[in-house]
């Protein structure tokens, strides 16, 4: 895949969030957070939207796009 999520992982860690804490609230679920931290699902728009209420930010602080050296 080519988005990576690693951006949003480090603000959720800088923030404060737990996946405990993540899943709680319900920021995102357990199946999504698994998803894109295994690089097999990505984050709807209305995710994006909710992250980015939550944690003040814009959705390039979520995540990145990265070239596949595959193609």
């Amino acid at each position: 895949m080519s988005i990576k999520y690693d951006k949003l992982f480090a603000l959720l860690k800088e923030r404060g969030y737990t996946t405990y804490r993540i899943r709680k609230e319900g920021l995102l679920g357990q199946s999504t957070l698994t998803a894109i931290k295994n690089g097999k699902g990505g984050l709807t728009e209305k995710s994006i939207d909710k992250l980015c209420q939550v944690l003040k930010c814009q959705p390039g602080d979520l995540m990145e796009y990265v070239e596949d050296s595959s193609t």
